[in-house]
Order: structure tokens, then C-alpha cells, then sequence
């Protein structure tokens, strides 16, 4: 009996001091600025211009994460073929470098020296200090959070509905659209707010790639270069406020999920 109460009071103070370590931080910074402060700072045409610019393109980039990467997750799930694992691990990728690599990365791939750079050149795409390189970095370091949670989604899903729709002689247009979308949407949806959350905190690659026009993380380590916490807090705030209700948003809905499983 002493072991299984040293053991519950054990798991106990790891749980409390994980929450506090996590909590307590984001709690001074939450409290620190006043309200008055706040709605001063959300009326910054500069601030707000920077939140809706980290807003917009995280949405983009979720969006193109969810085109680009739903077909490759629903590959994943219902097929084996040679190379697989090492698929899943270029997938995986963008996780695990550090970000001000891929920034780099993407900076040389897409540079005047490199062949395709020179083609987007051409084309009149810029990359660098541009909208479309800082769509480009979170699309980036996004998809993998979205192909991963579709991916969970589809294997959940037993191929044999998707056989016997193919049987009564549908396409595999529409089974998809049919059958395996309206079963997965729950994980494909919480991948996208995935991604869109990863996006929005991405700061590394893109103050790399596109410094200006700045959205708001890069805003935030400007503000506390030049002026120290009291400027930077406010806008922090108002960023781990959107998060926080993105990921509540991504909460529920995996929730819901488990439940009707």
C-alpha cells in the first residue's frame, strides 16, 4: 500500500511541476500588461496589420497543406509500397531541423544562383522579404502536422467500406467524397488547425526569409530588442490568445472524435 501511494504522489509532483513550469511563465506574461495596455496595443495599425498578416497566411498555408497533403496522407494509409518509411521520414523532416535552416533552405533553393530561383524570377515570383515567402515557410514547417493527424484519420477508417463502394461500382473519386471524407473530416480538420497553429508561431525561417513585411512573432522579438518586454508583452498576449483558442477549438473537436469512436 505505501508503494502504490509513494508511486500516485510521485506521478502527482511530476504532473504539478510540469503544469506550473508551463503555467507559470505564461501566466506573468498574460498578467503583466493591464487592459488598458492591451486594447492600446490590438489598435497599433502596425500591430494589427502584423496579426492579421500571421493570421492570413497561416491560413493559407494550412489551406495549401490541406491540398497539397491530403492525397499524400490517404497514400500513406492505404497503401505499402518500398520507400515508405523513408517518405514518411523526408515528411517528418521539417520538424526536427532547426528553423533557421529551412529558412536558409528555402533561401537556396529559391535564390538568383540557383536554377529554379532564376526561373521564379523570371516569372515575376519573389520569395525573399515577400507574402509568398512567408507562405512558403509555413506551408514548410505546417504540413507535416496536417499529414500526420489525416493520416491517423484515414487508417482509422477500415478499407473494407471503401471495397464495397467500389463493388456498387463507384469511382474512387467518389468513394473518397462519399465514404472515407465524411468518416476522416474530424482529423483532417484538427490537422489543419494544427498546421494553421504551427504556422502562426513559425518565427526562425521566416525572420530568414521575409523580415518585412513582419508578422507578428517576427514584431514581437523586434519590440523586445528595441524597447524590452513592456512593448513586446502586449502583442505576445494577444498571439498566445489566438493559440490558445486554436487549440481549444483542435481540443474539442478530438475529442468529440474519440467519443464517437
Amino acid at each position: 500500500m505505501r508503494h502504490k501511494d509513494f508511486f500516485f504522489w510521485g506521478t502527482f509532483a511530476c504532473a504539478v511541476t510540469v503544469i506550473a513550469f508551463i503555467t507559470l511563465p505564461l501566466m506573468q506574461m498574460l498578467a503583466a500588461p493591464s487592459l488598458e495596455i492591451l486594447i492600446e496595443t490590438i489598435l497599433d495599425k502596425d500591430v494589427l496589420n502584423s496579426i492579421v498578416l500571421s493570421l492570413s497566411a497561416a491560413a493559407l498555408a494550412a489551406l495549401i497543406s490541406f491540398i497539397l497533403g491530403t492525397p499524400l496522407a490517404y497514400l500513406l494509409a492505404r497503401r505499402e509500397f518500398r520507400g515508405k518509411q523513408l517518405v514518411e521520414g523526408i515528411i517528418d523532416l521539417p520538424i526536427i531541423i532547426p528553423h533557421p535552416v529551412v529558412g536558409i533552405a528555402i533561401l537556396s533553393v529559391t535564390g538568383r544562383n540557383h536554377w529554379f530561383g532564376q526561373l521564379l524570377t523570371d516569372l515575376g515570383i519573389r520569395i525573399m522579404g515577400s507574402v509568398t515567402g512567408i507562405v512558403t515557410v509555413m506551408v514548410f514547417v505546417a504540413i507535416p502536422f496536417y499529414i500526420k493527424a489525416a493520416k491517423e484519420g484515414f487508417d482509422a477508417i477500415s478499407p473494407r467500406l471503401e471495397n464495397v463502394s467500389r463493388s456498387l461500382g463507384a469511382s474512387m473519386f467518389s468513394t473518397f467524397f462519399r465514404i472515407t471524407f465524411p468518416l476522416a473530416w474530424r482529423s483532417m480538420l484538427a490537422g489543419i488547425i494544427m498546421a494553421c497553429a504551427r504556422a502562426i508561431s513559425e518565427f526562425g525561417a521566416i525572420v530568414i526569409v521575409a523580415y518585412h513585411p513582419m508578422i507578428a512573432p517576427v514584431m514581437i522579438y523586434e519590440r523586445f530588442e528595441s524597447y524590452g518586454l513592456k512593448y513586446s508583452q502586449p502583442v505576445a498576449v494577444w498571439l498566445i490568445g489566438i493559440c490558445l483558442v486554436l487549440f481549444l477549438v483542435l481540443r474539442i473537436l478530438t475529442t468529440k472524435q474519440k467519443r464517437a469512436a
